[in-house]
């Protein structure tokens, strides 16, 4: 070990790519030093595009499948603390955070922290509400679950994440040929589905809520409210998503069902990401991420707070007493942002965006992050992984926001997106 990290704190990130880098620098800022983990010896296919910046870490360790020699060499540098810094991470954090005997949340429940039957199943075993379900390995058993179910059904991957491969279905052949289209396929993390997992649709709004957790103990960073609308063949496609505030009556029924979701998925340390459902019954599971919120939700969260999942995660680490001296206390929106994907209808090579001068003029703009840019090759919008922009507005009124995310679906749509020839289909 050098001189130059003596005496600082070392943080172990698992699988710390790109879309983390907000936490890695927060803990830079802090004084710590970080060394890299990578679960895996390839890149998934997720990462490909967003590689992590080597400069961030004084070590880059890629697990090759031998969990002592793995343990050995991020032991020399005694770490106070694995985290996991994305999804496909959440496991081998567990694993590791065990082995080197640091803080962490075991792994008893890793796996039902990351494959999403399971984890309806240990949240149900808790007595929470949760959504009826099946793990599906064969479409005969699918269609006739479905057909004794009714209505509208959910068929997703065991494992991924953003949205990849979530399937709406009104009907059994519906839930058969997402199924079939699953079933043998990879998903973002480049692992196998073998299978698929089929839910009841679950009515009513979607929340996302990002906490902390140290010992135990839960704190509420922020809540987001999601946009939802029906395009490109999909009929529950999230576009946006607007901060909650505390005050709001939603936020408390949220918070104690999210809490107790934790405590059924041994969440006992570090940040965690829930999508929950409003339901008419009251709340109930979509899923959880034993990890950071994503999609720029912590940053954009400071900017409205003051603080987000970012410091708490710091102080859950570096400063437990802070943390359990703060963490009953509910967070203050002090400007008020949604975050606003645009919903391409095309395919093709995009040749410009029209009218992103209008957006950048709105009163609320913030900025503007190009995920597709002219020249390159743009795809209808059906997930997480497909908008081709992110807009984030920000201002003191939460009218002057609606407004401005309004004004953004009346201008998104096919003129939008001037593409090099004719759309393709």
């Amino acid at each position: 070990m050098t001189a130059a990290i003596e005496g600082r704190p070392c943080i172990v990130m698992v699988d710390a790519y790109a879309a983390v880098r907000s936490l890695v620098l927060t803990f830079l800022e802090q004084g710590c030093y970080l060394v890299r983990v990578q679960s895996t010896r390839d890149v998934p296919y997720v990462y490909r595009g967003s590689p992590y910046v080597p400069d961030d870490f004084v070590a880059d360790i890629v697990h090759e499948g031998d969990l002592e020699a793995t343990a050995e060499a991020v032991g020399a540098f005694t770490p106070i603390a694995v985290i996991a810094g994305g999804e496909s991470g959440v496991e081998f954090a567990d694993l590791l955070a065990e082995r080197l005997g640091l803080p962490g949340n075991g792994t008893a429940l890793s796996s039902a922290r990351r494959d999403k039957h399971l984890m309806v199943e240990a949240v149900r075993a808790a007595g929470l509400r949760a959504a009826r379900q099946l793990r599906a390995t064969d479409a005969d058993e699918l269609a006739a679950w479905h057909r004794d179910l009714g209505g509208r059904v959910v068929v997703k991957p065991p494992r991924s994440a953003g949205s990849q491969g979530v399937f709406f279905c009104d009907t059994p052949q519906e839930s058969v040929a997402a199924f079939r289209a699953l079933a043998d396929a990879d998903d973002v993390f480049s692992q196998p589905n073998r299978g698929a997992v089929a839910q009841e649709y679950l009515p009513g709004t979607e929340y996302m809520v990002n906490t902390v957790s140290r010992d135990g103990r839960h704190h509420l960073c922020d809540v987001w409210r999601t946009g939802r609308l029906s395009a490109n063949g999909v009929v529950d496609l999230c576009d946006a998503l607007s901060l909650v505030e505390a005050e709001s009556r939603v936020v408390e029924p949220l918070r104690a069902y999210a809490f107790e979701v934790l405590d059924a998925l041994g969440i006992r340390h570090g940040p965690a990401h829930l999508e929950i459902r409003m339901t008419p019954q009251g709340p109930c599971l979509v899923e959880v991420g034993a990890r950071i919120a994503g999609g720029g939700i912590p940053a954009c969260a400071g900017l409205c707070i003051g603080e987000s999942q970012l410091e708490w995660t710091v102080d859950a680490y570096l400063r437990p007493e802070r943390f359990h001296a703060r963490a009953a206390a509910p967070y203050r929106v002090r400007r008020h942002s949604a975050i606003v994907g645009m919903v391409s209808p095309v395919k093709g090579v995009l040749s410009e965006y029209r009218g992103l001068d209008e957006i950048e003029r709105l009163e609320s703009f913030h900025r503007l992050i190009t995920l597709v840019k002219p020249g390159q090759e743009i795809d209808r919008t059906v997930d997480d992984l497909t908008y081709p922009l992110i807009v984030t507005l920000l201002h003191d009124l939460e009218e002057v926001v609606q407004r401005d995310l309004n004004t953004i679906r009346h201008l998104d749509g096919a003129a939008f997106y001037g593409l090099d020839g004719a759309a393709r289909s």
